[in-house]
């Protein structure tokens, strides 16, 4: 089934915010008037709001999205909203600082449902619970065009013309799979150009993990045999495909082909690893994902395993937000409904706490896969045991982040300390600069809180200059400058959830002294800054912090506090090395070809593809480059041109 068109062209918008907005006013018109906030604002919304199915958007002053929520009949949903004292103290806040609404009819409430869970997830509303999951789930991909299809990960979106079977949790998941599948099927991992460029078996064929199929030690029948197995084997169909290797193995070593024996003999082997642990790989589960949820300390953890082909793919955590006073059924509902917004269902979900609306988002997410998803809590037998296994690593994991929080709030106090701030600090940025000779400079600036590293405010500055080459003073002003003007202007606008509480910087007097003046410059106030110096000989524990209003002072060797700064400065060094070296990289990955005028990426694919390199171009005539396919006349003349520039065309 196609996915759901979200897009806000199919779907009808409707601002209505105001109190003057006529009956029957046109989708996705907006009206500008004086706007009243909080429960007026709700009330004033009614007046023209439909009792049709749909979603409805709560925004603030700055029009940014305090809340989604979604509605059999809109206005009798968003009624709730104003009878205030029934609400819970989040929702209380999150209706006074209500100054409009929007919202988006659908066709039932299972699209209501899919719509909120995809604005959710986009927009990030914080009176939601949210789920965090910014990363993309690994695949394992084998390629169709190819006579011999490669075996390979994949990351992103789907590749046209192969197969795709997961999602799997992470790498390792991934490349045990992989792994397997090159002991058992012996299919090559290799790329295309490694493929038709070996003379002679590689290691993995040495090793019995490949047929060798790249010099002709399996011809393609053969090889498209164990393909077709291999997809057996990821469909689920591990039974018959172990008796069938097991006849094959009875068969060789009648005939006293004993080689050909033990190698099936190892295969089967190796197919038998995966199936050791019923509750690791429940034989009662094919295509299913397991949420396991515990509360604990106003917070949430819900770990999530993926069975497909009736084989663990995997398991990871996730923390969602704004959780607290939440039951745990409203938090998988809401949860469960985000966390496929971007990836396909399987046909079964275990939960292991009934949700408040089962049925309905059992329909939205059939709707979305095109076939039927069940949400079952299972009370006994081999299921329940997978769900109590996902529910003792949720608890585990949920127990680990509370350690880990509370050292890491015993660090901030003691920061907090000796820095002479009124309160931990909820936020520092570290800066760092990264270049050669000038050349490829970049800064970085890295954030550090409550929770450890946040790597989604993690910021990358391509420095653009003029700056003398190795000036790292003038870099440096250029990042503040460019970080601070725009959070300068956020803190204009009332929005002081990005602006830093101690700010870091690696070096001494010198550096301290030309990034305090960038600051007074900007007119940036409230923050402590503080410069951390190396000691003599550049040796780690003997670090120099200068902060203005004191004599320069080292810590103890031993402090904590010391470590947890240093730790934040590698982290800084370590994140600008990777941006320099990652720029650096991309400006080696250029051609003779890009300076060509109409050879755009496609054309130097083209000609790559028949001349092998830019120097195989440089050398070919012209008539070569006439013929070439997929180069017309034009564009074999401009390059022949470019790189004959005595040449004078007829």
């Amino acid at each position: 089934m196609d996915e759901i068109d979200f897009s806000e062209e199919r779907l009808m918008t409707t601002d209505i915010s105001s109190n003057d907005v006529p009956a029957g006013v046109p989708a996705a018109v907006e009206v500008s008037a004086a706007r009243p906030k909080g429960v007026e604002v709700i009330r004033n919304a009614l007046k023209t709001m439909p009792l049709s199915p749909g979603v409805y958007r709560m925004l603030g002053e700055k029009g940014d999205v305090l809340y989604v929520g979604k509605a059999l009949a809109l206005k009798k949903r968003v009624t709730s909203y104003t009878q205030v004292a029934r609400l819970p103290e989040r929702l209380r806040r999150m209706v006074s600082e209500t100054a409009s609404m929007e919202i988006v009819t659908t066709h039932t409430e299972a699209e209501a449902l899919l719509l909120e869970a995809n604005y959710i997830k986009r927009m990030k509303p914080r009176f939601n619970i949210l789920l965090r999951d910014d990363k993309s789930y690994p695949w394992l991909m084998l390629t169709d065009g190819h006579p011999f299809p490669q075996v390979a990960k994949h990351r992103g979106k789907p590749v046209k013309g192969a197969s795709l079977w997961g999602p799997f949790a992470s790498a390792w998941a991934v490349n045990q799979t992989l792994n397997l599948l090159q002991r058992v099927f012996l299919l090559r991992s290799c790329t295309d150009a490694v493929f038709n460029s070996r003379t002679r078996p590689c290691l993995l064929y040495q090793i019995k993990r490949c047929s060798g199929p790249c010099v002709d030690r399996i011809d393609q029948p053969s090889y498209a045999r164990l393909v077709e197995q291999a997809r057996e084997f990821l469909s689920g169909k591990d039974m018959a495909l172990r008796e069938e290797m097991s006849n094959e193995m009875h068969k060789a070593a009648e005939a006293l082909d004993f080689e050909r024996a033990a190698m099936l003999r190892d295969r089967i082997r190796a197919l038998a690893q995966m199936q050791e642990s019923s509750v690791i790989n429940p034989a009662s589960l094919h295509d299913a994902d397991v949420f396991g949820i515990w509360q604990e300390a106003g917070q949430a953890c819900i770990q999530v395993f993926f069975i497909r082909g009736g084989r663990n793919n995997g398991n990871r955590s996730f923390f969602p937000a704004h959780t607290k006073d939440e039951e745990p059924g409203d938090v998988l509902s809401a949860f469960i409904a985000q966390f496929y917004d971007d990836k396909p269902c399987p046909a079964q979900v275990l939960v292991n706490h009934p949700l408040p609306e089962e049925l309905l988002l059992s329909e939205a997410l059939s709707l979305k896969r095109g076939r039927k998803v069940e949400i079952l809590s299972p009370q006994r037998g081999e299921k329940k045991q997978v769900l109590d296994h996902a529910v003792a690593n949720a608890r585990d994991a949920l127990h680990r982040k509370l350690a880990e929080t509370a050292g890491q709030a015993k660090l901030l106090e003691g920061v907090a300390t000796v820095f002479g701030l009124d309160a931990p600090p909820q936020r520092i940025e570290v800066y760092d600069n990264s270049h050669i000779m000038g050349s490829h400079a970049y800064g970085v600036m890295i954030v550090g809180g409550p929770e450890g590293f946040d790597r989604r405010a993690y910021r990358k500055f391509l420095i653009k200059g003029p700056v003398t080459p190795g000036d790292d003073f003038a870099m440096m002003r250029e990042v503040l400058e460019r970080r601070f003007g725009r959070a300068l202007k956020e803190a204009a606008e009332g929005d002081l959830s990005n602006w830093p509480d101690v700010l870091l910087i690696d070096g001494g007097a010198g550096q301290y002294s030309a990034v305090r003046a960038v600051l007074d410059d900007l007119g940036v106030t409230g923050v402590k800054l503080v410069g951390i110096a190396k000691g003599p000989d550049r040796d780690a524990g003997r670090e120099w912090f200068h902060t203005g209003d004191a004599e320069p002072f080292q810590l103890d060797p031993r402090d904590p506090v010391l470590y947890y700064l240093q730790r934040l400065r590698d982290e800084a060094h370590r994140f600008a090395i990777t941006t320099h070296r990652a720029g650096r990289s991309k400006t080696l990955v250029t051609s003779e070809l890009d300076d060509i005028p109409g050879v755009g990426p496609a054309r130097k694919r083209m000609l790559l593809n028949v001349f092998g390199s830019a120097r195989g171009v440089k050398q070919a005539g012209l008539s070569e480059l006439e013929s070439a396919p997929g180069i017309n006349r034009e564009t074999a003349r401009a390059v022949y041109g470019h790189f004959h520039p005595d040449w004078t065309p007829n």
